[in-house]
């Protein structure tokens, strides 16, 4: 996708006003970025959608499921303005770009700056920083976000089933039943499925999940621990 195909996509998901398609990705395709993925009316998930995805993982209840979205999601899937929740990674993007745009504030070798509303216009910032990389490079650009409640890497997006990364996105925007398949499929991908079942309320049970699933610094946040407490 180059910036011409994400103004046509922007204009098919109901930009307004309509974007010329020039290619430019100036101010207006930045807020249409912004604008179009804003949904406060997004379908919630049902207990049976619950139940369901915690059977495509091979389980015969909904407890372990809802214990990871306890401990692994904070909260809702969406900000308060009604954009799914994202965080932007922009050391993803300046290695997907091999550098290509230097170093700015959404294009780093070093992970960090991780800030919510740093100039004060009430915009988040992972969204602005988003919104920028997008109008250098779409297909690096939505590659370097986490998304939706479980926060899974738009990297990913090949192997969930998407086509692109902004259809992981606008997957992700309209409903929380999406996050959910998100966190399972992503569970499956990356061989973490029978670490799942494992999971239980004795803490050494859960640290192959904890560790699988945030890395080897799980036991600096006791994920493992508050995986065992949700199981109680």
């Amino acid at each position: 996708m180059d910036v011409k195909q994400l103004q046509q996509w922007l204009n098919d998901h109901g930009a307004s006003p309509k974007l010329v398609i020039d290619g430019q990705g100036g101010a207006l395709t930045r807020a249409a970025i912004i604008n179009v993925f804003v949904n406060k009316q997004a379908t919630p998930i049902t207990p049976a959608e619950v139940l369901a995805i915690a059977t495509r993982l091979g389980d015969t209840n909904d407890r372990r499921i809802r214990a990871v979205a306890s401990v692994e999601a904070k909260g809702s899937g969406w900000f308060t303005s009604g954009l799914p929740k994202i965080l932007y990674e922009r050391h993803y993007f300046y290695r997907l770009t091999r550098g290509k745009f230097g170093i700015t504030w959404y294009s780093n070798s070093k992970a960090g700056d991780y800030t919510q509303d740093k100039n004060d216009n009430d915009v988040i910032d992972s969204w602005e920083k988003l919104a920028y990389a997008a109008c250098k490079d779409p297909d690096a650009a939505f590659q370097s976000i986490s998304i939706g409640k479980f926060q899974v890497m738009g990297v990913h997006y090949k192997m969930l089933g998407y086509s692109h990364p902004i259809e992981m996105l606008w997957a992700a925007r309209n409903s929380e039943l999406t996050h959910y398949e998100m966190l399972a499929g992503y569970i499956k991908s990356f061989g973490l499925q029978m670490a799942f079942l494992k999971l239980s309320s004795t803490p050494k049970d859960c640290i192959p999940f904890a560790s699988g699933y945030n890395g080897p610094k799980y036991a600096d946040y006791d994920y493992h621990i508050e995986l065992a407490k949700a199981l109680k």
